[in-house]
């Protein structure tokens, strides 16, 4: 038993790296996602408003990125921000499939995801923060695409392979010209915060 999910887990690894989109999407999705993810709770926490413009950084497969579209209403953007062209093809199809007229696909860079300046109410990121490099550079230059009053929130694993802890995050936000505007405990899995930059 142990040996099948050793070989299961390799497939998947395999898969993954060799570009397969759908195999992709699913693995960013998790199993039982909604249950412990509590999408709704998320964005209703985010307490967006309609009309608002908001960038979903690494976007994925979309798990969230129609959520916020139905958040900011026909009014708002969203901007599904990712550095996976395969992924923000998908994307594009769906939203166009759905007919959500208010996501917009973004193809970023590893040290800049590339947003329209100063166009963003709140940048959200999940699961993404321990993909990036030298992030106080990172989040220093993501200052430029938020509004006046913008936040950025990020909602990160607490521990395994793909995590960052907490405080680390809180310590690098400093670094980067940001303060800890709130943190939430209701995700078992993840710690859930919110940044403003400095006034």
């Amino acid at each position: 038993m142990r040996q099948a999910r050793i070989v299961a887990g390799v497939v998947l690894i395999l898969l993954l790296a060799s570009g397969c989109t759908a195999i992709k999407r699913k693995a960013y999705e998790g199993f039982n996602r909604d249950a412990w993810q509590q999408p709704n709770r998320v964005v209703e926490t985010l307490a967006i408003q309609p009309g608002q413009a908001i960038v979903d950084l690494g976007a994925g497969g979309g798990y969230f990125t129609f959520r916020l579209a139905d958040a900011v209403g026909a009014g708002g953007t969203v901007y599904a921000a990712d550095v996976d062209s395969a992924l923000l093809d998908f994307l594009k199809k769906e939203a166009e499939k759905r007919e959500y007229a208010n996501v917009k696909t973004m193809m970023g860079e590893a040290a800049d995801p590339k947003l329209p300046d100063g166009g963003a109410d709140l940048i959200f990121l999940c699961n993404v923060y321990h993909h990036l490099e030298d992030r106080a550079a990172y989040f220093r230059n993501l200052k430029k695409y938020l509004r006046p009053g913008g936040r950025v929130a990020i909602v990160e694993f607490q521990s395994g392979m793909h995590s960052t802890a907490a405080e680390t995050i809180r310590q690098e936000l400093i670094q980067a010209g940001y303060y800890r505007q709130n943190q939430y405990d209701f995700l078992k899995k993840q710690n859930f915060q919110i940044f403003m930059p400095n006034p």
